[in-house]
């Protein structure tokens, strides 16, 4: 089990298109502060049908996209 599966499947549940979570926001959803090993489990994502598309450092924030089927 990955440690961000919660983060998966609350992302997979979401109804839009795309939509932007803070590293804070996904913190709550996965009871563990978002940290660089995040950009090695993104890849997980991608079997849900879903991509983190642009990570902001600025705004401490992810851009989650479905993917075109």
């Amino acid at each position: 089990m990955s440690k961000y599966e919660n983060l998966w499947n609350y992302i997979e549940e979401n109804g839009t298109q795309s939509f932007c979570l803070t590293f804070d926001e996904i913190a709550q959803i996965t009871g563990v502060p978002l940290d660089h090993s995040f950009l090695t489990y993104k890849k997980e994502l991608e079997e849900f049908g879903w991509k983190a598309s642009k990570i902001s450092m600025k705004n401490k924030s992810i851009l989650f996209e479905k993917i075109a089927n």
